[in-house]
């Protein structure tokens, strides 16, 4: 399978910012390497402009939506407003959408389900926090978040439509940092219940990683077992850091 480079812009990023760097991300893209792929998650503001920016070859995703098709939700976005705006997938169950805005699994699941039905591509976040990671919850935590993330959608999901982006919370700006081990543990768990869960497809699924990936360090991070691309935050704010992390690897 391809190797999902996905750069999340969270709330950066005005109109000029973001055209521009649309058409850089664009010309990268042109000659990616055969087993990379690119997706840019921008704000709901800018995903127009980047639809006219980006051309075919970057996928281009929304950052939330509401499990809705249209109805009185102030504030909200559909993903039928999504798929007009140019997009093709749409980020579910990120840290921040948890901690801050205090979506439960239930809530999450039902927006895995229905922007799946409704024809976008989700990339689920998991990830559990410092306090659980102590505890040695690691396996509890993202088995409970994906059987609840995960509870509406059908076992019979198409190939390429659903990928996991795990996110340890512990060590996205706390100074702590994920070693090669702790990936692969992770992932291994993710993978595992992905199997199970969805026994013709769990194998080819992709699992993303996603705690503070950088240029320096992401080379080693998409060598590891299970590991199918990076979601990258900060460090995708910069065209230039954000090229050295979609070529990682390749000499």
């Amino acid at each position: 399978m391809k190797l999902l480079m996905a750069a999340n812009w969270k709330m950066f990023k005005k109109l000029d910012e973001a055209a521009l760097y649309a058409k850089e991300l664009a010309k990268l893209a042109q000659n990616l390497p055969p087993d990379r792929e690119v997706a840019l998650f921008a704000p709901f503001t800018a995903l127009r402009v980047c639809a006219d920016n980006l051309g075919a070859s970057v996928a281009l995703g929304g950052q939330n939506c509401y499990p809705a098709a249209q109805g009185a939700f102030t504030g909200e976005i559909s993903p039928d407003m999504l798929l007009d705006c140019g997009c093709s997938h749409v980020l579910a169950g990120h840290s921040e959408r948890r901690s801050i805005f205090g979506e439960d699994d239930a809530f999450i699941g039902k927006k895995c389900a229905f922007a799946l039905s409704s024809g976008l591509k989700v990339l689920l976040c998991i990830g559990e926090r410092l306090e659980e990671r102590d505890k040695g919850l690691l396996k509890t935590v993202l088995e409970r978040q994906l059987s609840g993330d995960l509870s509406a959608v059908p076992d019979t999901v198409s190939d390429g439509d659903l990928a996991i982006a795990y996110e340890p919370v512990w060590a996205i700006g706390t100074g702590r940092v994920a070693k090669a081990a702790d990936i692969l543990e992770a992932h291994a768990v993710i993978r595992a219940f992905l199997e199970r869960r969805f026994p013709a497809l769990g194998k080819k699924m992709r699992i993303l990683y996603g705690g503070s990936v950088k240029p320096e360090n992401a080379a080693e991070i998409i060598a590891l077992d299970n590991v199918n691309g990076v979601l990258v935050g900060g460090a995708s704010l910069q065209i230039d850091g954000f090229s050295r992390i979609v070529l990682a690897g390749n000499a």
